[in-house]
């Protein structure tokens, strides 16, 4: 018996074939024990993970671990919209918000090795804006010069004087939050024209300060090689490294797979923050965010830690020297700029690099984590970290706010624990 198929049901499953077959090529699979690593312990990994949401402060998470430049891991649980009964699975597309700071950074390296910055000339020399700075004096609350300018070294490791205006409560803090330093509906241009008339929170070089400075190196690669921020990116690593989920906005073809977002009450409820189907990130923005504005996958971010974690490498082409890898990966912070602190939690043992954290010290009670280990998270309780000594590269991704270690906490331990 022989039965006869619409040629467009036709078409559309071999379609569906080809992209399953193509995404299941994108980053292959491969057995624990080949890269090192405990199939048993690192089995432990999901059960933590389901805990987690089963808790009621996560709605789903998706994990991937790599290892000597192969995946050895990855695991999705539990659902990117919980009201519809959407499942995470591996392609869901995250808010990564801060995650974006290491990619802008490196975005900044590439010009810088290729003569076109330098990262301890007067910023100014790029961006007049940021000229003759002022600084709000803590001890007397007048103003006064900045001993020296504002370099890009500065704005790599956040201790450019700049500050983000919703972290703290200062003076500097308020003139921020009334002028709209980071308004989502202006571009990268009129952000920098806003900060020529505020001051600095602290001297620059002085002091480590999470603020609007990697958004401010993204106008920075604009002005240095003449084109859009997201079009550098795209043409210089999310092409080449075949991040096909990552930009400023979600794509037509992944609308599909974008996460909702969420928000934790304090009464420890869960409730929609931003909806996928409704959200602004379905639309290119004016404001091309350095410092939060990327949406990604676990695959597209996992290729951009293993750049990092082959000193500058991927697939036969080069982004970065081995040499910059380093720098950018070691602790820039010295005196009273380390350690880092974000929102007055002080991260004890922790420094920074240009655009990372690194660990510097043992941390208490987290003996497991190398020194050495770099990465950073996303206000939506999204984390990568990488241990070079391990030659581990770990990414962890979920969508609820505020910010959380929650996952990280459970999922760390397990995978540092796997290491044969």
């Amino acid at each position: 018996m022989c039965f006869r198929f619409p040629i467009a049901l036709v078409a559309l499953m071999l379609l569906s074939l080809v992209q399953q077959s193509t995404y299941a090529a994108d980053l292959p699979l491969v057995s624990p024990e080949q890269v090192g690593l405990s199939a048993d312990r690192l089995a432990l990994v999901r059960p933590a993970m389901q805990k987690v949401v089963d808790e009621g402060r996560v709605t789903g998470a998706v994990v991937m671990v790599s290892r000597r430049g192969k995946v050895a891991l990855v695991e999705a649980v539990g659902w990117r919209d919980i009201e519809n009964e959407k499942p995470m699975e591996r392609d869901t597309v995250f808010r990564i918000y801060s995650m974006t700071k290491p990619v802008t950074s490196v975005a900044v390296l590439m010009l810088a090795e290729r003569g076109q910055i330098d990262l301890d000339a007067p910023v100014e020399r790029y961006l007049p804006e940021l000229a003759d700075r002022k600084v709000l004096s803590a001890g007397t609350g007048e103003l006064e010069p900045a001993r020296r300018s504002i370099t890009t070294r500065d704005l790599l490791r956040h201790t450019s004087g700049l500050t983000y205006g919703f972290y703290g409560k200062s003076t500097v803090d308020q003139q921020y939050l009334r002028t709209r330093v980071l308004n989502p509906e202006r571009p990268l241009s009129e952000m920098l024209t806003k900060l020529r008339d505020l001051p600095l929170v602290s001297q620059p070089g002085e002091r480590f300060q999470y603020s609007v400075s990697v958004d401010v190196l993204g106008r920075l690669v604009e002005v240095v090689s003449e084109k859009r921020f997201d079009e550098f990116l795209a043409t210089n690593l999310f092409e080449p490294l075949g991040m096909k989920d990552t930009g400023f906005h979600v794509s037509e073809g992944a609308l599909s797979r974008f996460a909702n977002n969420y928000a934790v009450s304090e009464q420890g409820k869960l409730r929609i923050l931003d909806r996928a189907d409704k959200s602004h990130y379905r639309h290119p923005p004016a404001l091309l965010s350095g410092g939060g504005g990327l949406v990604s996958t676990a695959d597209d971010y996992m290729r951009f830690c293993q750049m990092l974690l082959a000193r500058g490498e991927y697939e036969g082409r080069r982004y970065l020297r081995p040499e910059t890898v380093l720098v950018m990966t070691s602790n820039q912070l010295v005196g009273g700029a380390y350690p880092i602190s974000v929102s007055g939690d002080v991260r004890h043992g922790v420094g920074f690099g240009l655009g990372v954290s690194v660990i510097c010290e043992k941390i208490p009670g987290a003996g497991y984590v190398p020194l050495g280990e770099y990465g950073w998270g996303g206000a939506a309780s999204t984390h990568f970290w990488i241990s070079p000594k391990d030659d581990l590269a770990v990414v962890a991704l979920t969508q609820v706010m505020p910010f959380s270690l929650r996952l990280e906490g459970v999922v760390k331990p397990l995978v540092y624990a796997a290491i044969e």
